[in-house]
């Protein structure tokens, strides 16, 4: 019974580090190697406040949900 308390806790504490997000930086590089890797080219991505997209593409969200990264093509 204590091992399975003991792994309950565990697993709570391994939720809320994931709950807490990617660092933004590190996320808006990983979507643009993807984006890179299909060969787009002449776009910006952008780290804004959440709810700021203003009619952008949000193509990730980061820092626990409180900013998103937004596609902007040109």
């Amino acid at each position: 019974m204590k091992k399975f308390i003991l792994a309950v806790g565990l697993l709570g504490l391994a939720g809320g580090a994931f709950a807490a997000g990617k660092p933004c930086e590190e996320l808006k590089g990983e979507i643009a190697a993807k984006i890179d890797a299909k060969g787009a080219s002449n776009y910006t991505l952008e780290i804004v406040d959440k709810g700021a997209a203003a009619g952008d593409k949000v193509v990730g969200t980061c820092e626990g949900g409180t900013k998103e990264i937004v596609y902007k093509r040109g």
